[in-house]
């Protein structure tokens, strides 16, 4: 290509033996179109597309041209699918390469959906401008929540079509993330019983993401420490702003605590724990309650993948990982709690606080008021018609609350300041979301743009937001889909 457009890449898994992956092409596509370019992220990265054309970017950004230094693979990978285990891989991404920042920090440059690997499968390897267009919206706007997460830096058409139950136009993300290392690429290399492949790709996750225990004397075991605090704190994070993932499964668990995989997820409006929208999703495993239970699961699966590592001696080094995983619990309800306090604005701790924060999500609950514009209203910020917060027993509880806010030196300055740090005034509503594809299907971008401009500032108060922040009667039989 001619201009290198600030591309830096050191591409350092791919030097990993062919254990790890397999080295692909993006297949060429017919009619490149490129209908959504991050400008915020392409900065971040220290790129620069201005000297080259709209052609020019739409084949980079399907992979009909590669930029220089690029070094495209499939990462293999296996995981538990709704619990069971299975050999997967990228069935349908290509990881282009590496690119290092100016300030030496280290993004995976993946395409999503340009075309067969040696992973697919009996699938086709593409994916469909919807899928492609939510993950897009859906991952800025967790990032922009402060939630640790992948990043969208593109969507382009392909100008093919793409068969599901209907012909759907094909498109190709290009996702930024710190690795696409997973907890399924643990198991992977364990379920192949090379003990050596493990210490290769322990050493390799340290090096690249926790160079704090690189001299560690029990790196298998510190590195599982870590992950239960990393991911403990990504989930609290999504039960805070009423994120459901919808596909939990343990190939979706990043070894760096990012979300990854926006597929079938969504914000939940009406407060309801059991609340679940994937489609494939039949018994409510992955419900938005069930998440910490799932957490704590997928790592008692990443933490049977270390055993060979923990210990020589094979009961020690269960004992161990089983201690480490039993700390899961009460480290959570912690970490809730806290998360919990700041969303009420409470300082300092009481040990009635717990049975303040029940009785708040049980009323909510029972009243069926909508979560996220719940703590709008504790804030001033009226939103929907106040009738739900008229109701007797929520002005008993508002009045427990109140008194709350009076102990620990606090100030009601105080007291805003944190519950606007942590509650959103704006998520990505489904219904919205709905609506910008729908638009977007039809080659009106104009909808999708407007609703990732809302979504760059969910805590601050901004002009035209108001019909971003109604809850929409969809969610009674809502439902969202793979997209594979």
């Amino acid at each position: 290509m001619k201009n290198n457009m600030n591309w830096n890449f050191d591409n350092s898994y791919s030097r990993l033996s062919d254990a790890f992956k397999e080295h692909i092409e993006p297949i060429a596509v017919k009619n490149p179109e490129l209908v959504l370019m991050n400008e915020d992220l392409v900065t971040e990265l220290n790129l620069d597309f201005s000297k080259i054309n709209k052609n020019e970017l739409a084949a980079l950004f399907t992979g009909n041209i590669l930029p220089k230094g690029s070094n495209s693979i499939a990462q293999a990978y296996a995981g538990h699918q709704f619990g069971h285990f299975t050999m997967l891989g990228d069935g349908r991404a290509v990881l282009i390469g590496e690119h290092l920042t100016k300030n030496n920090k280290r993004y995976d440059i993946q395409f999503k959906g340009s075309g067969k690997t040696a992973f697919s499968r009996n699938g086709d390897g593409r994916a469909a401008l919807g899928p492609m267009l939510r993950e897009y919206i859906i991952s800025e706007a967790m990032h922009h929540l402060n939630i640790p997460s992948t990043r969208s830096l593109a969507v382009a058409k392909t100008g093919e079509e793409i068969m599901r139950e209907t012909p759907l136009q094909g498109a190709i993300l290009t996702r930024v993330a710190s690795s696409h290392i997973r907890v399924g690429t643990f198991q992977y290399v364990a379920a192949r019983n090379k003990k050596d492949e493990l210490e290769i790709l322990l050493n390799y996750v340290i090096k690249r993401h926790y160079p704090e225990l690189i001299n560690s004397k029990n790196k298998a075991l510190d590195l599982l420490n870590v992950l239960i605090d990393k991911q403990i704190d990504l989930v609290v994070n999504w039960m805070r702003v009423g994120f459901i993932h919808g596909v939990m499964n343990t190939d979706n668990m990043t070894i760096s605590g990012e979300t990854i995989d926006y597929g079938p997820c969504a914000f939940m409006d009406t407060y309801d724990p059991k609340t679940v929208f994937s489609s494939i999703d039949k018994v409510g495993r992955y419900a938005y309650c069930n998440q910490p239970a799932i957490t704590k699961w997928n790592l008692s699966r990443f933490a049977e993948c270390l055993i060979p590592l923990i210990d020589e001696n094979e009961d020690k080094a269960i004992k161990s990982a089983t201690e480490l995983i039993e700390t899961f619990g009460k480290k959570y309800e912690e970490k809730w709690l806290k998360m919990m306090r700041k969303k009420l604005g409470l300082l300092g701790e009481d040990n009635k606080d717990k049975f303040l924060i029940v009785d708040l999500l049980t009323w909510m609950h029972q009243n069926k008021v909508d979560y996220t514009n719940t703590f709008c209203h504790l804030m001033n910020i009226k939103i929907e018609k106040d009738g739900n917060y008229k109701d007797s027993n929520f002005q008993q509880w508002k009045k427990r609350w109140q008194e709350r806010l009076e102990i620990n030196e606090n100030s009601p300055e105080k007291n805003m300041k944190l519950m606007r740090s942590v509650n959103p005034l704006v998520i990505p509503r489904n219904h919205k979301i709905e609506e910008a594809l729908e638009a977007a299907e039809k080659d009106n971008f104009k909808s999708v743009n407007q609703l990732n401009e809302i979504l760059k500032k969910p805590y601050s108060q901004q002009k035209n937001i108001l019909k971003y922040q109604i809850s929409s009667n969809l969610n009674e039989n809502y439902q969202t889909f793979c997209g594979t």
